[in-house]
Order: C-alpha cells, then structure tokens, then sequence
C-alpha cells in the first residue's frame, strides 16, 4: 500500500472524543500489562542521540535521520529512527540483571517515510528490551515471548470492549499464534511480492509471527530490511494480525533475540558494514561487554489502529500529511488529528 485508501463504507466506531479518552486508556492497560507479564520497568529515553555513537537505528540503511547541531556540543546530533541499541546500552548502564527488562515511550522521525495508511513520519511506540541468559538464546523462547505479548494485546482488548461497547463489533485477537518463516513463504508463493504473501498467510492465519527477517532467502532477495546489527536474523520475525478494516495483514511489533558478538561479526560482513566496527557500540558488543538480550518495538498507534477499528494511522495521532492524503480523508469524512 503507498497511497491512502478509505474502505468503502468505512465508519469509525468511536467518535473524535471517545477516540481520544480510549487512546489514553489503551496505552495505560498496555503498558502495564506488558510490564508485568516481562518483567519489564519503565524507563525514561532520548528523543535524539549523538551521530559518532553508533546508537541511532539504520533500518534498511538508506533513511536519512534528522540532524541537527548543538552549539555548546562538539559532533552532530540525530533523532532516533528507534532505540534498538540504545536499549541494550542502558541495560548494561543501569546493570539490570538476567530476566530483567525496560520499557520506555519511544518518540522518531523517519523523514523519508512512504505516507500511507499505516505509515506516518512520526513514529511512537514502545521500546522494551530484557536481559537473557546464554541458554535463553533460541527460537522455543523467542516464541514464548512471542505468545505472552500478543495475550497482552488480547487482555487490553477485553478491558477497551468492556468500558466501550462500540468497539464489540470488532472480531477478537486471535490468541492462537503461527508461526511461519519467511523462506517457507517464499517457497509457498514465489512470484508474489513480499507484503502479498504476508496478506496470503495471515488472511488464514489472522495473528501470525513470521520468523527471519533480514538475511537473503533462496531467491537471493530478503523478505524485508532489517539493520545487522541489533536482531540476530535468524532469531527476530514481525507479529502480524489480520487487520478487518483494511483488509490485509498489520505490523504490530518487530522484535528478536539480539546479535551476539559471533552473529554481529557475521552479518556486518554480510550486510557490507564493516567499518561499524569501530563505532563505539559495536566495539563493546564485539567484545562481549553488553548483556545478551531480546527486544523489540510495538507500534502505539499500530496498536490504536487495530484496537479501536481504525482506517488510517492519522486518526489515532497528529502528524504532518500530502495533500493527497487530506483530500483522499476529507472525501471519505475521516478526521486527521
């Protein structure tokens, strides 16, 4: 999807007010209910980080961050894309212990994001990493934390249909999760494009995590971007759910078990990064100075969206839009925040 799309017929279930007080209420259970169920504790993050740290997020490596200087600071500054590795250098800072974790609201601006219904260039969500013991680096665990995020989901949405009725016309997360990887679905659909095979699988399997993102499939392309040097590609997928208002398949969360220095060593060389060696995150990573941890990012308006049966990610958050999509929302009577 690279254009906005308003279903025919669409009709938000809550109105403007009730919009923003379920917002509220949302992000409240879902914090606290994830915290809980991971043994996470909120922290507080930066909003921008130093360029010669290494610590801002790359993604697929061609997203240009916004850099700006800081007169009385020698270097350059940058807004974080996300906290991916930030949050691995504050558990070793804060020296958080094996099965403990962190959560923090984490606000970015990705500038040269595709508008669309899903995609906005403010991006907020919550960031959460845990500390994990050597035997806890494997896809049984992945797994299980996989299920215990998307309960969490499930048990704020109970709570959001109890306290507005509205919103029991919207089928249930499916709890049941699948577990699929990206080079079976390949093997399944070979001349579809990525995004099309997600929507093939998830229409049948409405809450699916897809497992391996990042390293090239037999067709010598990736399923999808991910940077070398946080996920461990073969330990990291996306939680997908079917979405019924728009029809298709919805990112809620990308997370995974992160690289050891051996998998961090290996996919710089892959990914051609190798001169991130000597940035000074990667050099602590290579030298086995950071805790070995897991992580990921849930999407809070994503999570809105989903949640409250919304067809476009600015009803649920103020951001800036084309003039396309303004007309494509006013046509169909959708109200931009």
């Amino acid at each position: 999807m690279e254009k906005t799309v308003i279903p025919q017929g669409y009709s938000p279930c809550l109105n403007l007010y009730d919009t923003q007080k379920a917002i509220g209420l949302l992000n409240r259970l879902f914090e606290d209910t994830l915290g809980g169920a991971l043994h996470l504790r909120r922290v507080s993050a930066p909003l921008f980080v130093e360029a010669s740290s290494g610590l801002n997020d790359d993604l697929n490596g061609i997203e240009r961050p916004v850099s700006f200087d800081i007169p009385s600071v020698e270097g350059e500054a940058q807004v974080v894309h996300s906290l991916a590795k930030w949050k691995r250098l504050a558990l070793y800072r804060y020296q958080f212990s094996v099965g403990e974790g962190l959560y923090t609201n984490m606000n970015a601006i990705r500038r040269d994001e595709v508008l669309d219904n899903l995609h906005s260039v403010y991006v907020d969500q919550w960031d959460w990493e845990k500390v994990i013991a050597p035997r806890d680096r494997n896809e049984a665990y992945l797994k299980e934390t996989v299920r215990t995020i998307v309960g969490a989901v499930a048990d704020t949405q109970s709570t959001l249909r109890a306290v507005f009725p509205q919103l029991t016309a919207l089928p249930l997360v499916e709890r049941e999760v699948s577990f699929v990887t990206t080079q079976e679905l390949e093997d399944l659909w070979p001349d579809l494009s990525p995004k099309q095979r997600e929507d093939a699988w998830v229409k049948d399997h409405p809450t699916t995590f897809l497992m391996g993102i990042g390293g090239k499939l037999k067709s010598g392309k990736p399923h999808d971007g991910r940077a070398p040097d946080y996920d461990d590609w073969t330990l990291n997928g996306d939680i997908l759910m079917w979405n019924p208002v728009l029809g298709r398949a919805f990112e809620i969360s990308s997370m995974g078990i992160r690289v050891s220095p051996e998998s961090l060593d290996r996919q710089l060389t892959l990914a051609g990064c190798d001169h991130r060696r000597e940035l000074p995150f990667h050099k602590m990573l290579l030298e086995g100075k950071l805790p070995l941890t897991m992580g990921g990012g849930i999407g809070q308006s994503r999570m809105c969206m989903l949640l409250l049966g919304k067809a476009h990610i600015g009803e649920v958050q103020a951001s800036i839009w084309d003039e396309e999509t303004i007309q494509a929302c006013e046509a169909a009577g959708v109200i931009l925040l």
